[in-house]
């Protein structure tokens, strides 16, 4: 149970460290753009290969699968419906919350974000005893530019740097305590259910590759989005290779 929180706590860790780096460094739209390029490429690979694959895997033919996708798509859309109506429509793009009515939507679209990932990184660990470092190395890479945009809205609205970099510790904390959920209260359930959830977080994490990182990665990095985008899918597949063949 301890390794299950640990390994999610540092996959969430690149919160803290993109606090840190926004903190000290102000880093051009363009950079943000490359950042959360590469990480909607990791993340387009794990949820393929670790996650959609894996769950017909476990439940071919029987329909698990195709429900959780959808059924994951449908929630985190209406999730992040819910949070636009209070304010929280554009949390990702660099500057958004200036505004200090935006923090508290941004930070709940964060964790709605994190959540989904973290659980079937300990999903993964009680299936199989060990984390998946594809998936370990998407959930890293991609939460380094939603963190970044989000420090340099804050310290625009006048936030001091400690107080960010404990705001994005407590939310890396809250996403731990999801992969924590994800290996104890999933250990025992049969192999139809652990495919309907992983297919349900793979829903999830599309809708946030289709809604938020591609189409602002493109706007920040223009055509370098798509290159990077590639090298992040295939710095994430080379990792799937060298488990495969462990």
């Amino acid at each position: 149970m301890l390794n299950a929180f640990l390994w999610g706590l540092l996959a969430t860790s690149s919160l803290v460290l993109g606090g840190i780096i926004a903190s000290r460094i102000n880093l051009s739209r363009r950079a943000l753009g490359i950042i959360m390029a590469f990480g909607a490429g990791t993340l387009i690979s794990a949820v393929s290969y670790e996650l959609v694959f894996e769950a017909v895997q476990l439940a071919r033919g029987t329909g698990f699968p195709a429900l959780g996708l959808f059924a994951g798509a449908f929630t985190y859309y209406l999730c992040e419906w819910i949070i636009e109506k209070v304010g929280g429509r554009h949390h990702k793009v660099a500057g958004a919350s200036k505004n200090a009515s935006l923090v508290i939507p941004m930070i709940l679209a964060i964790i709605l974000d994190g959540i989904p990932e973290s659980i079937v990184i300990g999903l993964g660990i009680s299936e199989g005893g060990a984390v998946s470092l594809a998936m370990l190395a998407a959930v890293f890479v991609s939460n380094l530019p939603e963190a970044i945009a989000g420090t340099t809205g804050m310290k625009a609205g006048g936030w001091k740097s400690r107080n960010i970099i404990l705001l994005w510790l407590s939310i890396a904390v809250i996403c731990a305590f999801a992969s924590l959920a994800g290996y104890s209260l999933f250990a025992n359930a049969s192999a139809e259910w652990l495919s309907f959830i992983q297919a349900f977080a793979a829903g999830a994490i599309l809708i946030v590759l289709t809604n938020s990182m591609i189409p602002e990665s493109y706007e920040h990095a223009k055509k370098f989005a798509g290159i990077f985008t590639v090298l992040g899918f295939s710095f994430s597949i080379l990792i799937i290779i060298m488990e495969r063949v462990r």
